[in-house]
């Protein structure tokens, strides 16, 4: 066995992404207030350590693969101010790696606003508290008003990505070099730069990124072990091509297997009419269209030049769970629109519910043995 497939080896031995079930799961924002629901609706989740603890214990016991926080600084206004209280990414990760044992642990870090050397220092201590479970999730930056926090200007779009290259360069070389080095870049320069101790997980950390566009896109397939992406159709020739289109491009133009990501919404009841119902209260009773507006406006899906029809189903889409793939129906429904994301090649999905600590108990104790019983999580 060559040295590359025994550090992979390793890496599988400690970070559940890495396993072979047919389906992986996780947990999205359950760090900050909302959760992924932009919702004024009773029972949302606030941002309290009790509630993200919980959560992340129920995931531990049903050996979820990922606990993915989502970077944020500003809340998006309106009457919630959407995620605009939570918890910080790395120190929330050190926490939740303490207190399970299973899981994958995440951080999600923008680039702007941690210093690489921190940050490897950071990824370090948490892949050795949570005994090599750590992922690095990298986001380039594109919420101005939080970038300007930090007295720093939102760059353009690829040069973003021009940031990101040298930043996890940086990252990974401290993880992984037993030497002092120098960098001297167009955005960082570092001088006799040095760790210690190694990550427990070699040859270094897992790595996960979203590539929306086609620059993110090449970025994960080209430096991630998983890349995220959205979907833009819930049609199953639509989904296994946006699927294989992301391992092409990995496997044709950088020559790397990568694993490919999305995310879903839960809204379950007895009977599909009590899960519709509850998606009206929460989503057309109580959503917030303004926060939803302000994010698609951040996210540069500006709503002037958006057809009226696509805006609105977009902005629903996103009240009911960050633009997610829809879980809507009962158990036996949620199967089987996870059985649809496993058939159209995803490695897994990051979970969400409205009310996200008492849905997720219903689902632990109501869905997931059935999602067992499928083969899901063989």
């Amino acid at each position: 066995m060559s040295p590359k497939d025994n550090a992979e080896e390793q890496r599988r031995q400690t970070n559940p992404l890495f396993n072979d079930r047919k389906l992986k799961l996780g947990t999205f924002c359950t760090n900050l207030s909302g959760g992924c629901t932009i919702s004024s609706a009773d029972g949302m989740l606030d941002a309290d350590w009790e509630s993200t603890s919980a959560l992340a214990a129920m995931a531990d016991a049903m050996e979820f693969e990922a606990l993915v926080p989502v970077g944020r600084w500003k809340g998006f206004g309106g009457d919630t101010n959407f995620n605009g209280r939570g918890f910080e990414c790395y120190t929330w990760a050190a926490g939740v790696a303490a207190q399970t044992k299973y899981s994958g642990v995440f951080s999600t870090s923008h680039v702007p606003t941690v210093h690489p050397v921190m940050a490897a220092k950071q990824g370090m201590t948490i892949d050795h508290i949570s005994r090599g479970r750590f992922t690095l999730n990298i986001v380039t930056g594109w919420y101005e008003p939080e970038i300007e926090m930090f007295g720093a200007p939102l760059l353009e779009h690829d040069k973003r990505y021009d940031m990101a290259i040298e930043w996890l360069d940086i990252v990974k070389r401290l993880w992984m070099s037993e030497e002092e080095f120098n960098f001297d870049g167009e955005y960082y320069s570092v001088k006799n730069a040095k760790i210690g101790p190694h990550p427990v997980q070699a040859p270094h950390p897992a790595v996960m990124s979203a590539g929306a566009s086609e620059r993110g896109r090449h970025f994960a397939a080209k430096y991630a072990d998983v890349g995220f992406t959205n979907l833009d159709s819930h049609e199953p020739d639509a989904m296994r091509a946006r699927v294989d289109s992301f391992r092409k491009l990995a496997r044709d133009e950088y020559g790397r297997d990568i694993q490919v990501w999305t995310n879903s919404y839960i809204f379950l009841g007895e009977t599909e009419k009590e899960a519709r119902e509850l998606y009206d209260y929460v989503v057309f009773k109580n959503g917030d269209p303004v926060a939803a507006t302000n994010l698609l406006n951040q996210l540069g899906l500006n709503s002037q030049s958006l057809p009226e029809d696509v805006l609105e189903m977009l902005k629903e889409h996103f009240m009911a769970g960050w633009g997610g793939f829809p879980l809507i129906g009962t158990s036996e429904m949620v199967v089987e629109g996870l059985q649809k994301l496993a058939n159209a090649g995803f490695d897994g999905s990051l979970l969400s519910w409205p009310m996200y600590v008492d849905g997720m108990k219903e689902f632990q104790e109501k869905t997931y043995p059935m999602i067992v019983q499928a083969g899901l999580r063989n």
